[in-house]
């Protein structure tokens, strides 16, 4: 977002074989002392942006302890488990396959404390979510999006103390 003294840290995801470009972008942070509002106008010029770039993330707000982003996929990603993070997804548009539960396939150690990341998801439970669904992920449960053909939604993660 212009103005806002926006970092981009570009990292390589590896997601079925396919190399993706995350955008860990530090987004303007969350106001203390009034509101923040987000038009639809500006959430869709985020995703359109991310897709165009090859990107799967965009934050639009850092709040610390919270975050949200946008995030696009097209195919699939990597199969994560976080320590303290829990995540509420809203789908805006497109379907997939989200896998949750069971156990991670060759688990290996994440981007922070707690964090894992693997191959895939053993034992889970896999169903297609789609545009008006909402998905809540507990900390400690593995998840990922197995498949799509095309699939945009706000990811909202916060702490769990």
């Amino acid at each position: 977002m212009p103005g806002h003294g926006v970092r981009t840290l570009i990292m390589s995801v590896v997601c079925s074989g396919v190399v993706l470009a995350q955008s860990t972008t530090t987004g303007p942070p969350a106001p203390k002392d009034k509101a923040l509002d987000l038009p639809l106008e500006m959430l869709q010029a985020v995703a359109r942006e991310i897709a165009a770039k090859g990107e799967i993330t965009q934050r639009v707000i850092e709040g610390g302890s919270f975050s949200v982003n946008v995030r696009h996929i097209a195919g699939a990603e990597t199969a994560l488990q976080h320590g303290k993070i829990a995540e509420v997804w809203v789908v805006r548009d497109g379907t997939g396959t989200v896998a949750t539960g069971g156990t991670l396939v060759d688990a290996a150690p994440g981007s922070g404390p707690g964090e894992l990341r693997g191959s895939g998801i053993r034992g889970g439970v896999e169903r297609v979510i789609k545009a008006g669904d909402l998905v809540y992920i507990p900390p400690g449960v593995p998840h990922g999006i197995r498949e799509s053909t095309s699939i945009t939604y706000l990811n909202i993660r916060f702490e769990i103390k």
